[in-house]
């Protein structure tokens, strides 16, 4: 791992949690979908905001 800077470490915590933000969101629109391929759109995004976001806390450890 190279070594972050302070910039480096806050605009990746700012990264993380944008992408946990958006799972949430994404998570909430699918429960609250009727249609099954909206639902299974925003579940997939959720997916993949949850994936992103384990992939940037690859760089805290």
């Amino acid at each position: 791992m190279a070594d972050l800077s302070e910039l480096d470490l806050q605009n990746l915590r700012h990264l993380i949690m944008a992408h946990e933000v958006n799972h949430c969101k994404m998570q909430a629109y699918a429960e609250q979908s009727t249609d099954p391929s909206v639902k299974q759109f925003f579940n997939k995004a959720a997916q993949s905001a949850t994936q992103e976001k384990q992939q940037l806390m690859q760089f805290l450890g």
